[in-house]
């Protein structure tokens, strides 16, 4: 075991934007402004995230755990649409106006994130165009890919 000859565990490293692969290659001073924004965040296994009609007000950069992202239909009211885990984010309801959640995310086990806020780091995005376009061409094939996952879902439920 490392750490202290006593047993103690070493205390873990603080989390780092500029450490979540998502960040790597982007604008250090963008980099910067979300990590002024950001805050450790830790749930428990069944712990919600957050919930579909809630305000959206964080973007969430995954660095432990697994998380399930949901919908509800009438057939199954917790339909998992997608996992999310290490190295991956969640979150751009806080993009879009009104700026509410349009699903659930559920930790399925121990999950660390670092949240940063979105309504100043939409701010950001919008004080620093050329930055805030490179930072949405990262996160569109995202979105792209989990709405996919969600149509895929909703039609096996379905049978079509």
């Amino acid at each position: 075991m490392s750490g202290d000859p006593h047993g103690r565990p070493e205390p873990e490293a603080p989390l780092r934007v500029a450490d979540h692969p998502f960040f790597i290659g982007l604008d250090p001073q963008l980099t910067r402004e979300a990590s002024r924004l950001a805050k450790e965040r830790r749930f428990d296994t069944g712990e919600m995230l957050v919930r579909d009609g809630d305000p959206a007000h964080w973007f969430y950069l995954v660095f432990h755990g697994k998380v399930a992202l949901e919908v509800a239909t009438a057939e199954k009211p917790h339909l998992t649409i997608q996992t999310v885990g290490p190295g991956e984010v969640l979150g751009w309801s806080w993009l879009v106006p009104p700026y509410l959640w349009r699903f659930d995310a559920r930790a399925l086990k121990p999950t660390q994130v670092l949240a940063i806020d979105g309504t100043e780091f939409r701010q950001t995005l919008a004080n620093h165009p050329e930055q805030g376009y490179r930072f949405l061409v990262r996160l569109l094939p995202i979105l792209a890919q989990r709405l996919e996952n969600t149509q895929i879902q909703l039609l096996d439920i379905h049978g079509l």
